[in-house]
């Protein structure tokens, strides 16, 4: 997010038509974790507060893949760099070697882990997916040159949220737009963070480290 104070703004870029996962849609920038993310040395780590969440009804240890993995996807989808300037201790792993080459360590600490999602039975791919928000202010990159994103999204852009729902979003996004756009006054971690956890049987809207939710 940018422009927090005046007009707040959301990166955003279209799929493919002939991607097997939400063709045409905007979405946010983001992919699978890789084997390798786990073992990645970040910078400065996540805060305790959303690796606790992050954690919650998931793997041990997961929030750290998680935090490296959405680094390095921002970084191939956009060129957008989250790190700081240093080099890397021991070897880097091949999935990671164009970030390393722009002579950064990935930085989780301004990420914020706002919501959690399960793609509902069903669909051609399901995912457990994570939503992270952080402040453009953090990218050690210019947040309008995008020369180093790859081809998986066209159209980046910045978008409005008075503007964003006028563009072609799955219906995830824009539930996950709408807590982000309460967020957007408030640069601090979430007390609690929104779960929409769909399985065989029913969809939950719970929260992590809460309540059930509640109109």
């Amino acid at each position: 997010m940018r422009d927090r104070a005046t007009r707040p703004r959301v990166l955003m870029g279209q799929r493919g038509a002939k991607a097997a996962f939400m063709p045409n849609k905007f979405v946010f920038p983001g992919g699978a974790v890789d084997t390798a993310d786990s073992a990645v040395n970040l910078a400065r780590p996540l805060s305790a507060l959303c690796a606790q969440r992050l954690e919650e009804d998931a793997t041990p240890g997961i929030s750290r893949a998680l935090a490296a993995a959405a680094v390095r996807e921002l970084w191939e989808e956009t060129g957008q760099i989250l790190g700081l300037p240093a080099p890397w201790p021991g070897s880097i792993p091949p999935d990671w070697l164009s970030f390393a080459g722009t002579g950064h360590r990935p930085s989780a600490e301004a990420l914020q882990f706002v919501f959690r999602a399960i793609t509902p039975p069903g669909r051609p791919r399901r995912f457990d997916a994570r939503f992270f928000l952080l402040d453009a202010e953090a990218l050690q990159s210019d947040p309008d040159d995008f020369t180093h994103a790859t081809d998986e999204l066209s159209h980046l852009q910045w978008i409005a949220l008075d503007e964003v729902r006028h563009f072609d979003l799955p219906f995830i996004t824009e539930v996950v737009l709408a807590e982000v756009a309460a967020r957007a006054t408030d640069d601090t971690p979430p007390d609690s963070v929104p779960f929409f956890r769909n399985d065989d049987e029913e969809s939950l809207f719970l929260r992590l480290r809460g309540h059930a939710h509640t109109e």
